[in-house]
């Protein structure tokens, strides 16, 4: 997604069969269509990958 920083998000992983990395988020076309076309310079479905979000809960 062109102007998102994806490479930080949780939601982009890389897919093994298309050997590319792709948002994970289940979008409809429409939901896809209104995030290209937004005058927002993010994306509302961006989640900062934390790997340590899991251990700070456990303490």
């Amino acid at each position: 997604m062109a102007g998102f920083p994806c490479e930080d998000c949780e939601n982009y992983e890389y897919d093994e069969m298309t050997q590319e990395d792709v948002c994970v988020m289940d979008l409809d076309m429409d939901e896809f269509e209104r995030l290209m076309l937004s005058p927002r310079p993010s994306c509302p479905y961006y989640r900062v990958r934390d790997e340590y979000r899991i251990v700070r809960r456990q303490n």
